[in-house]
């Protein structure tokens, strides 16, 4: 329902006309002269009048506001679900990726150590200690993290062991910084910046895109609802609210009576995500063990990478130089390639609309392929498309 709300001219005017009006109706014998002229004493009695009409006005106003979810903002919001028990608003979140080390001389074997994670009372998981890598303007520092899924990495020394012989070795990190800000492009991770014996370079294969800012007013009344709707069974819908609610850039499948290898098994579930480290891991089955049915069993698994090769020749527009718009399109097709919801479709078609896009780029466009073909790249519940080699020349 719409309020009928009034400025203050407008509260002024009512009054000024409902006095004229109650003086009219005075019989004419009896003498009354009144005046609303600026500086009279009529006319600062409204006014004051009106002021007071204001103020109550806002106050009712902002009663209103803070008593429904839906026009609530801010803090009014963050009070409001907590009334309920719901999550807290979550936090910005830095990215997560994998770079590659490399040394010129792998006569013997390397260790990079990993930072050892902490969890704070909230759920928030950091590290200390362990390599740090950063973009070369320095503005974004990278701290290597444990990962299980890595082919080097050793859980007992908590550490990256390049063994002697290999000249490179795959590593996970995770931003410092929090925030959109730490989705970098591809190529921009290239100063170690703590010592590590034996490794001499380090750069990022695919460009980093799961950061994320603090979660929005709009985000939160959306996960209310979902919370609200997860409180009366066990359900899909509170598996789902279970996750959304412990951290924002989680990615998550939810495959029901099946197992991960496809065979028929009634009464269990099993849940995708990406990014994944073992916290992460942890965190969200703990989330779904909590609300979980009786007797119902689940299962957490990390995404597998399915990787999209991309080729395509471009013409530069006039006005534009070719270096230049290949490194524009070939950045747009990363971001567009990282925006691919986990278990989606990574188009063919679309890719050109994505070269289009791209400010100096002139027709023709040609030799577009996915992985040498021209078909759409289809991920499973269990797999998320990567980024892996663009060429465009």
């Amino acid at each position: 329902m719409a309020l009928n709300q009034q400025s203050f001219t407008t509260i002024v005017q009512q009054q000024v006309a409902a006095i004229q009006s109650a003086v009219a109706a005075i019989p004419s014998a009896i003498a009354v002269f009144l005046t609303f002229v600026v500086g009279s004493l009529e006319l600062a009695r409204v006014e004051a009048t009106a002021g007071v009409a204001m103020w109550l006005q806002s106050l009712i106003m902002t009663l209103l506001n803070v008593t429904r979810l839906s026009t609530s903002e801010g803090e009014d919001v963050d009070t409001f679900i907590a009334d309920f028990g719901c999550p807290p608003r979550e936090q910005a979140v830095g990215s997560i990726g994998q770079v590659l080390f490399s040394r010129f001389t792998p006569t013997n074997a390397t260790t990079i150590p990993a930072g050892t994670p902490s969890i704070s009372s909230t759920g928030v998981v950091t590290y200390s200690g362990g390599a740090m890598a950063q973009t070369a303007d320095g503005t974004q520092p990278f701290q290597v993290i444990p990962d299980p899924t890595q082919t080097y990495f050793n859980v007992a020394a908590n550490a990256y062991i390049i063994p002697a012989g290999v000249t490179s070795g795959q590593a996970t990190v995770q931003a410092t910084n929090t925030g959109v800000q730490t989705n970098v492009a591809a190529g921009s991770i290239t100063t170690i910046s703590t010592a590590i014996v034996g490794v001499d370079t380090v750069t990022n294969p695919n460009s980093f895109a799961n950061g994320v800012n603090q979660e929005t007013d709009e985000a939160v009344m959306t996960r209310f609802a979902a919370y609200i709707q997860g409180l009366r069974a066990a359900i899909y819908s509170a598996v789902v609210s279970a996750i959304e609610g412990l951290q924002q850039g989680i990615q998550f499948e939810i495959v029901e009576n099946q197992t991960l290898g496809g065979a028929t098994q009634m009464g269990f579930f099993y849940v995708v995500i990406s990014p994944f480290t073992t916290q992460l891991h942890d965190t969200v089955y703990a989330a779904i063990n909590a609300i979980r049915g009786l007797s119902i069993t689940f299962a957490v698994y990390a995404a597998t990478d399915l990787t999209a090769n991309i080729a395509a020749s471009v013409t530069a527009a006039a006005g534009f130089t070719q270096p230049n718009v290949e490194a524009a399109v070939t950045t747009a097709i990363e971001n567009f390639i990282a925006a691919v919801p986990l278990g989606g479709t990574l188009s063919w078609s679309q890719l050109y609309a994505v070269i289009w896009g791209v400010s100096g780029v002139t027709l023709p466009v040609t030799g577009l392929t996915i992985n040498g073909g021209t078909s759409d790249l289809v991920a499973s519940a269990q797999q998320q498309i990567i980024a892996g080699t663009v060429s465009i020349t």
